[in-house]
């Protein structure tokens, strides 16, 4: 693709590392501009400075709404505005509801759901006074459907879905598209743990249509587009981008497995 962002500010959550950081390039690389907001400092800087006339760090919780605040009006104060928010920062967690510690439930829905509400909070009022805007949320395709021993992340990925869809309802008429995007095994450092064992990764790729994992690039793809006026009919729904993992039935490979009979 090569879509035109020039003039076209954006926020984005968790964009110093993984498919924020390649939706901050593709942006900045097409005459977007960008504040990426992350705790990530030496990423985000770093980032930053490869595309020192279109990108911005600005070092963010996501978990605390005055700093999401700041990181939107850095937005405003140094590219007169913004027009959208990209929503992709998030944690990963291992648990079930009665092994899994408190604090771990309450730290994956804040970061993973809380986040997200807090950067539509902050970036809305912005894109009212833009005229309109696109929010993209980065949600999972476990958001979807479930998996065995990640309760927490889940329930936090399905609910970023169904509020994007309040979100649409809510704020259509303000000429405000969200949309969930809904990755499968994407090769990021989220799933760079967890890759790395052999077995993991085999049962992941076994899965996978495609037969591979996806890339950053490839969902920043989906995201950009999305923001793009190419999607100006598309609104309240999830994208899922998995490689068909979340075609099966999850029923066995019988021809793979009589072939080898």
């Amino acid at each position: 693709m090569n879509i035109d962002f020039s003039n076209k500010t954006y926020l984005v959550t968790g964009g110093a590392s993984g498919i924020g950081a390649a939706t901050v390039r593709y942006l900045a690389t097409h005459g977007g501009n960008a504040v990426i907001a992350d705790l990530n400092r030496e990423a985000g800087e770093a980032l930053a400075a490869e595309f020192p006339q279109h990108v911005r760090f600005h070092p963010t919780d996501v978990t605390e709404l005055d700093q999401l605040i700041a990181a939107c009006d850095l937005a405003a104060e140094s590219f007169g505005g913004l027009d959208g928010a990209v929503n992709s920062a998030g944690l990963g967690s291992l648990g079930t509801t009665t092994d899994m510690p408190l604090e771990e439930w309450h730290k994956v829905i804040n970061i993973d759901l809380h986040g997200v509400f807090y950067a539509c909070r902050a970036s809305i009022p912005h894109l009212r006074k833009r005229g309109g805007g696109s929010i993209v949320n980065v949600a999972s395709l476990s958001g979807v459907r479930a998996d065995h021993g990640f309760a927490a992340y889940n329930a936090a990925k399905a609910a970023v879905i169904n509020y994007t869809r309040t979100l649409a309802l809510d704020h259509g008429g303000d000429n405000i598209r969200a949309t969930a995007v809904c990755p499968g095994f994407i090769e990021t450092p989220l799933t760079e743990i967890p890759g790395s064992i052999d077995a993991v990764k085999d049962a992941w790729l076994n899965a996978i249509a495609l037969g591979r994992g996806g890339s950053a690039e490839e969902v920043a793809n989906l995201i950009v587009f999305l923001l793009s006026p190419a999607a100006s009919y598309i609104t309240g729904t999830e994208v899922v981008i998995d490689g068909g993992m979340g075609s099966s039935n999850n029923q066995p490979n019988l021809p793979r497995i009589f072939s080898s009979m």
